[in-house]
């Protein structure tokens, strides 16, 4: 039978639970014991999909195409396993739920209620993690902080679920601050009492702690945190600051964290294996050089709204053992003044996504100056839009280029909407969402990344490459190196006679593992430093491809 592990959080906001409940879904796994891990997020927004980045950070999408929150991310990278759909759940999407069933009359005229109604919803949507993937462990973690109104219902919920499967068959485990008073000189553990006593209120007496702090703790504190709290002291778990996220599960496996979860879900204990996870920490901790990464875009006042990119830049940067500096640049800024002076000594560009013409004339410039002087650069989405313009202004001499988005009037919109999309109206109606195919050419730098035909890449954008367009790019110069099996959408473009200059379509980076780098960031890396020689080949021949490309314009 599946075991559930619940995870709250109290004290204060940003505490670190994703964090938490990704490591220990590395230790389990670790175990050789198989692992599904789901956030569920009290805000009322059906997903994060239309929220400001500056608000909510990134949306990481998933392989079916969800808009979710960027602890799944955590959870897929520490796991290496892909979530979906059912792994994010919002109070928006239960209560569009329910009022669905509602209307269409499933509760058969009853009065629609937050118990049993909004919560029995919740509990289903827990089992149904359970049922479709059917893990050895499930871990929840509930978004927000105890205390807060919006996360009622789904500690509520979680309270039930007690009596769906069993006291023996699922943990609370709830991650609280212990601050430090640098005045006073020592640890305070009242915060943590009351937010314990905040949980007690609504039924749910926590089976472990784990306890944020500057330091660790001393085992008088423990034995305190144990004796007011009633957890164990071997449940009482410290997580100190760490120089790395990744770090955290070695240090939690120190604490004793997953033989603790699994004493008290009666599961066998087993030897880890954590041998690759250590290796990766010691090169994080030892790199043999610095590398300096210029990071262009919109959004860059909250780091966070980047945050896969600069994840999967990271383990680019530790497999070739270098440590990654970053240099945040506003886009905005380049629209003022010189691109040249913002990006001074940077050895790679990278233009990540985005939505809306704010900065994009700055992003334009960036990749104007990445081409002209030969800076290893790489366009994720909208940084790939971005480029098509650039090469369609400045070396295809369309002055007036740009995407419909930006400019629905311009004569050469190079980016547009396909026919099909333009009369949809919906947000997201028009969204190219999820895990799609792309067939790679032979002889380009892509092709030569991957070393395969095939590859299957998440997207998120809602513009295309307007294929009217083509022939001119491919006559003057670029490499289509990648397309929909069809033919039919761009979805890789590069500038032959350059080191490293690679715009995708798609999002590499939502498939990047710590162990694992995405073979083209990773091949941006190495060549930012300078661990691959020469400039990239000729335009690769279009023979083979030609008709498809002439039938694909034809259609568009």
């Amino acid at each position: 039978m599946t075991k559930f592990i619940f995870i709250t959080g109290g004290v204060v906001s940003s505490i670190g639970k994703g964090i938490v409940a990704a490591s220990l879904g590395r230790l389990l796994k670790s175990r050789n014991y198989s692992v599904s891990i789901l956030k569920l997020d009290p805000y009322i927004n059906v997903d994060p999909g239309t929220m400001s980045p500056f608000q909510h950070g990134e949306v990481f999408v998933t392989q079916d195409g969800a808009e979710t929150d960027l602890d799944l991310g955590h959870y897929e990278r520490f796991t290496d396993t892909s979530m979906s759909r059912l792994n994010s759940v919002t109070t928006g999407s239960i209560y569009q739920s329910v009022i669905n069933k509602e209307r269409r009359g499933d509760y058969e005229g009853g009065t629609v209620q937050v118990i049993p109604h909004i919560t029995g919803e919740i509990r289903s949507r827990i089992r149904r993690v359970a049922r479709n993937t059917s893990p050895d462990i499930v871990i929840a973690e509930i978004g927000g902080t105890v205390g807060d109104i919006e996360s009622l219902p789904f500690l509520e919920a979680i309270r039930q679920f007690r009596k769906d499967v069993g006291r023996e068959n699922l943990m609370y485990v709830h991650v609280t601050l212990m601050p430090w008073l640098r005045a006073a000189g020592e640890m305070k553990t009242k915060p943590t009492q009351h937010s314990v006593k905040e949980l007690r209120s609504i039924g749910i007496q926590p089976d472990m702690l784990v306890c944020r702090c500057e330091r660790p703790l001393t085992e008088g504190l423990k034995e305190k945190l144990s004796e007011f709290c009633d957890v164990p002291v071997k449940r009482v778990i410290t997580a100190p600051d760490a120089s790395s996220i990744y770090e955290v599960p070695l240090v939690l496996e120190q604490e004793g964290l997953a033989q603790s979860v699994l004493d008290c879900l009666h599961l066998e204990q087993r030897d880890p294996d954590l041998e690759g996870w250590r290796t990766l920490i010691d090169r994080m901790k030892n790199p043999k050089r610095e590398l300096e990464i210029a990071i262009v875009g919109k959004y860059i006042q909250l780091s966070d709204a980047y945050l896969s990119v600069v994840e999967a830049l990271t383990h680019a940067a530790v497999q070739c053992g270098s440590h990654l500096k970053l240099r945040w640049v506003n886009s905005e800024d380049l629209e003022q003044f010189p691109a040249a002076d913002q990006l001074q000594g940077v050895a790679g560009i990278v233009v990540p996504g985005g939505f809306g013409s704010r900065g994009v004339d700055g992003k334009i410039n960036a990749i104007r100056h990445a081409r002209e002087q030969k800076i290893p650069f790489l366009g994720l989405c909208l940084g790939m839009q971005c480029a098509v313009i650039e090469w369609a202004r400045n070396v295809a001499h369309l002055d007036d280029a740009n995407s419909s988005e930006f400019d629905p009037n311009t004569s050469n919109p190079v980016i547009s909407l396909l026919p099909e999309q333009e009369d949809v109206v919906d947000l997201g109606g028009t969204m190219r969402l999820g895990l799609y195919p792309c067939r790679l050419t032979e002889g380009t730098r892509t092709f030569n990344s991957y070393s395969q035909e095939v590859v299957y890449e998440r997207h998120r954008h809602r513009y295309e490459f307007n294929n009217a367009y083509r022939s001119l790019f491919l006559e003057t110069g670029y490499s289509i190196s990648g397309t929909s099996p069809d033919g039919r959408l761009v979805e890789i473009i590069e500038m032959p006679n350059h080191p490293f200059f690679v715009a995708t379509q798609f999002h590499p980076e939502f498939e990047s593992r710590p162990n694992h780098p995405h073979p083209v960031i990773e091949g941006f890396i190495k060549t930012a430093l300078g661990l691959t020689g020469g400039l990239t080949p000729e335009t690769p021949s279009s023979e083979g491809v030609d008709e498809t490309l002439e039938s694909a314009a034809q259609v568009l």
